[in-house]
């Protein structure tokens, strides 16, 4: 392509709430963390080279689809997760660092070896969990 001469309308996709095809053979539920898999939305789970995109906003099952079968609907945005356990807890010294996937429900301070993928931001600490962010 050259570059604009003239007026272009652009289209944009406005919002947080984003739709993305799901990966085969998964349910993604209401309310987990959203990741993609080669490029598919699908629940979080321990594993490496998977993107967190944010929270599933409905549940859809596509445990019997292909690739793209279903599409699902995915909320960037600050959300509150469980917080791992032991030596893996997010605490308040924390805040403002990266934080991992432990499942679609819970975050944890490290790594574990570089066997878990990145869940976003740590936002605050509470009582109840970890505030992350997450999306672009």
């Amino acid at each position: 392509m050259t570059a604009l001469t003239a007026a272009r309308n652009t289209l944009e996709r406005a919002g947080d709430v984003v739709g993305y095809p799901v990966k085969a053979s998964v349910k993604p539920i209401q309310g987990g963390i959203a990741v993609l898999h080669a490029g598919y939305a699908a629940p979080a789970t321990t594993a490496t080279g998977l993107i967190a995109i944010g929270r599933f906003e409905e549940t859809v099952d596509n445990t019997s689809g292909a690739d793209g079968a279903l599409s699902v609907h995915v909320k960037r945005g600050t959300f509150r997760f469980g917080n791992s356990s032991a030596g893996d807890a997010i605490a308040q010294a924390d805040v403002g660092a990266d934080c991992y996937i432990v499942d679609d429900q819970t975050v944890a301070k490290t790594s574990a070896t570089n066997t878990r993928s990145v869940a976003g931001k740590i936002i605050a600490v509470d009582s109840v969990g970890v505030w992350v962010k997450i999306g672009q």
